[in-house]
C-alpha cells in the first residue's frame, strides 16, 4: 500500500500539484474566523456599502472625466443599480444588507432590528462609503488632475459643482431646498416600500437568490425616474462620506454649497422617507396577511399556504376555492 502511494505521488506532474487543494486555506480561514455575530454583521455592512459606493461613484467619475464619451446619465444609473445589486449579494446573507443608515433606522423603528445594532450598522456603512470614495479618488486622481488642470473648483453662483459631483449630490438649478427635501423623502419612501414588498415572504414569493437583482432594478427605476432633480442619493452614507472625501481632497464648497442649505438634505430626507416607506407598506399590505397564510385571492393568482411547523411556503395551485 505504501509503495502504491509513493508511486502515485511520484507520478503526479507539477501541473497536478499546482491544482491540488492547499492545506493552508482551511487553517487560514479557521485563524481569521470571527465568531461574534454582531461583528460579522458589521463587517458585511462595511464591505457591502463599500461595493455599492465604489461602483456608483466610479460610474460617475468615468462619465464626467471623459466628458460623457465613456458614460452618460443612463450608464451612471446602471452603475448605481449594479453596485446595489452586488452589495446586497455580498452582505445579504449575513446582515440583511441594509447598506444605508436610513434603511437601518427604518428597520429598527419597525422592530426588525435590535436598537443596539443601529449605531454599529451605521458606523460600518459610513466607513464603507468613505473607503469606497477614497478608492475612487485614488484610482482617478490622475484623470481628475488632468481634467481640472490641478485646480479643484466649484462655482456656486453658476450652480456648477464641477468634479466634486463625482462624489456627492448637488441640486439642479431649478430645485429649491423644500423641493430637494421632498425629492429625497419620496424617493427613499419608494425604495423602502419596494424593498419591503420584495422581501415579504407572504407576498409574491421572490426567491432569496433573486432579491439582489430586484433591489438593483428598484434603484435603476428610481434613478431613471427621479434622478434629474438632485441625483437620487437616497442614502446618507452614500452622500455624506464621499462629500467628506471631496472636502479633504480640496473642493472647499462641498459642505457650504448654497449657503449650507444643501448638504443636510440627503441626510435628513432619506431617514424620513425610509420610515414612511416601511410603515406605509405595513399599513397597506403586510398588516393584513392572514396568520395561517391561507386566504382566497383574485382569480388567476395562485393561492399560497404556509407550513406552520417548518415555516416554509408551499405553492397550492388548485382552484377549488374559485
Amino acid at each position: 500500500m505504501w509503495a502504491f502511494v509513493c508511486q502515485s505521488s511520484s507520478s503526479m506532474s507539477s501541473y497536478d500539484l499546482m491544482l491540488a487543494p492547499s492545506a493552508m486555506a482551511p487553517k487560514l480561514m479557521k485563524m481569521i474566523r470571527v465568531e461574534a455575530p454582531l461583528l460579522r454583521e458589521i463587517m458585511a455592512e462595511f464591505l457591502g456599502t463599500f461595493i455599492l459606493v465604489l461602483f456608483g461613484d466610479a460610474s460617475v467619475a468615468q462619465s464626467k472625466l471623459s466628458n460623457e464619451a465613456n458614460g452618460d446619465f443612463f450608464s451612471i444609473n446602471w452603475g448605481w443599480a449594479i453596485g446595489v445589486m452586488m452589495g446586497v449579494l455580498v452582505a445579504g446573507g449575513v446582515s440583511g444588507a441594509h447598506l444605508n443608515p436610513a434603511v437601518t433606522l427604518a428597520m429598527a423603528c419597525a422592530g426588525r432590528l435590535a436598537i443596539i445594532k443601529v449605531f454599529f450598522y451605521m458606523l460600518a456603512q459610513y466607513l464603507g462609503a468613505f473607503a469606497a470614495a477614497a478608492s475612487v479618488l485614488g484610482v482617478y486622481s490622475d484623470a481628475i488632475q488632468y481634467a481640472s488642470n490641478g485646480t479643484l473648483t466649484m462655482n456656486d453662483e453658476a450652480n456648477d459643482p464641477g468634479l466634486a459631483g463625482i462624489f456627492a449630490t448637488y441640486p439642479a438649478p431649478w430645485l429649491s431646498v423644500a423641493g430637494g427635501l421632498g425629492d429625497q423623502i419620496l424617493g427613499t419612501m419608494l425604495l423602502l416600500l419596494c424593498i419591503c414588498a420584495i422581501t415579504d415572504k407572504k407576498n409574491t414569493q421572490i426567491p432569496s437568490a433573486l432579491v439582489p437583482m430586484y433591489v438593483g432594478f428598484t434603484i435603476l427605476g428610481i434613478g431613471v425616474c427621479f434622478g434629474a432633480n438632485c441625483g437620487y442619493a437616497l442614502n446618507p452614507a452614500r452622500d455624506l462620506s464621499p462629500r467628506l472625501i471631496s472636502l479633504i481632497a480640496g473642493w472647499e464648497q462641498s459642505f457650504s454649497w448654497d449657503n449650507y442649505n444643501w448638504f443636510w438634505v440627503p441626510i435628513v430626507g432619506p431617514h424620513i422617507g425610509a420610515i414612511l416607506g416601511v410603515f406605509i407598506y405595513i399599513a397597506f399590505v403586510e398588516a393584513h396577511w392572514p396568520e395561517d397564510g391561507d386566504e382566497l385571492v383574485p382569480v388567476g393568482v395562485p393561492r399560497a399556504s404556509f407550513n406552520k411547523d417548518r415555516g416554509e411556503k408551499i405553492q397550492n395551485m388548485d382552484m377549488e376555492s374559485f
